[in-house]
């Protein structure tokens, strides 16, 4: 039961579904705040009125559980209900399960607490198995899912204390300036919780042991991998190229070529491993032909910006690159669902966003517009999109404090990448 005062957290623009008799799946990278994020839904329900002895939170990664089995859960609830009988009938009972996997066969307790009791439940964990298998096949619709990514521009803000009060429109020039410092800041440290505030040294070595963390727990250990040779160049092959073009064959090439031996399907399995565990994300080729997507490379992007300088291979700062992941993952923390454009010139648009109810938005990210070339090149990309798709809202985002020189194509809208991360749509 929480009995202590709930610890004052920045507030997440998180929204969880609530759909009664559904479990609520709390799901994303370790140490984004998913934690902090049931805490922050206990104090929902406390500043509600509801009372503290029917908020319970239990941290399954304590030590003190080691071992704890599904027969402890059920003997734990059936305890509480003991001390607490009238809560019984009420529904007036929030149970959260932090990590719930590392309970093994944890889905039959939290599928028979849906179909036998009236209770509140929220459970989270670090690996995507908990969404894609099993709580879509052993639950089977018995949860919803929510998303939490570290921090995004807004919450880093937020964090601060120095979040806008108002609208993009109404601020003046000096806040604007200090807005695009910020972001350039956000760029380059990213967004992970504890690394807020951090020296460059210090988050570096928080942020390197992340990674590590993630890889044997998340992925060596969870799934048993034995080749952990192959799977640490995937793993440093892919943060180290964010935004970059990624394809299986080419990488397996690669390795031959390096006398590391492992099939092309374990190599399908690891990048798997990698985005279960939320490491990586992946962005297709835009298309209604699933072979089409299937053949085309993929873009792999690490799950926060300040995960890029671990690993990059040159001493200049990626600044784009760090400018185009924060793009895609506001995009998914929006619920967009998203892929890349290749047009029939052989240009390419960096997203193609939609989602129900909202209209679709072409996206080309460039941190310097100021070479006439470049400029040209992603202007002339989203206008070969646009004709293809002519309802969807084409966007440049520039970490420029001024629109491009000249006038833009028509149909194609500017905006500083600063004022479209902080306005970007939300969910319906």
């Amino acid at each position: 039961m929480i009995t202590a005062p709930l610890p004052a957290l920045t507030r997440r623009d998180v929204h969880p579904p609530r759909v009664p008799r559904k479990a609520v799946a709390v799901i994303g990278v370790r140490r984004s705040g998913k934690t902090s994020f049931l805490y922050q839904c206990l104090a929902d329900r406390l500043a509600a009125g509801r009372p503290r002895d029917s908020l319970l939170l239990l941290a399954l990664e304590d030590d003190r559980l080691d071992g704890i089995t599904t027969d402890d859960l059920s003997w734990l609830v059936e305890e509480y209900y003991r001390q607490f009988p009238a809560r019984r009938e009420t529904a007036a009972v929030t149970l959260c399960l932090d990590e719930i996997q590392v309970v093994p066969a944890w889905e039959r307790l939290v599928r028979r607490l849906m179909d036998t009791e009236n209770i509140e439940l929220l459970i989270s964990g670090s690996s995507a198995k908990l969404l894609s298998r099993e709580i879509a096949t052993a639950l089977r619709g018995r949860a919803m899912e929510v998303l939490v990514h570290p921090f995004s521009f807004r919450e880093v803000l937020r964090h601060a204390r120095m979040e806008p009060s108002g609208a993009w429109t109404r601020l003046g020039r000096s806040d604007r300036s200090a807005l695009d410092a910020r972001l350039r800041d956000y760029l380059l440290c990213g967004g992970f919780p504890e690394a807020q505030g951090l020296n460059a040294r210090d988050r570096q070595k928080l942020l390197q042991g992340y990674v590590d963390t993630m890889v044997l727990r998340d992925v060596i250990e969870r799934h048993a991998v034995s080749n952990v040779v192959a799977l640490r160049w995937l793993q440093r092959e892919l943060l180290a190229s964010p935004a970059g073009m990624f394809s299986i064959s080419k990488f397996f090439n690669a390795l031959k070529s390096q006398g590391v031996s492992v099939g092309k399907d374990t190599l399908h399995a690891y990048l798997s491993h990698l985005e279960d565990a939320f490491m990586i994300r992946t962005v297709a080729l835009h298309t209604p032909s699933e072979r089409k997507r299937m053949v085309n490379s993929r873009k792999a992007y690490p799950v926060d910006p300040g995960l890029i300088p671990l690993f990059q291979r040159t001493t200049e700062p990626q600044t784009g690159h760090a400018l185009e992941t924060a793009v895609m993952l506001e995009l998914e923390r929006r619920e967009y669902q998203v892929g890349y454009v290749r047009t029939s010139d052989d240009l390419e648009v960096d997203f193609h966003a939609s989602a129900h109810g909202r209209e679709t938005l072409l996206l080309q990210v460039c941190a310097d517009t100021s070479n006439a070339s470049t400029l040209d090149r992603e202007l002339r990309a989203l206008a070969s999109a646009r004709s293809v798709y002519p309802r969807a809202r084409a966007i440049l985002v520039t970490l420029d404090a001024d629109p491009p020189m000249g006038t833009l194509p028509a149909h194609i809208e500017w905006q500083p990448a600063a004022r479209w991360l902080l306005e970007a749509e939300a969910p319906a």
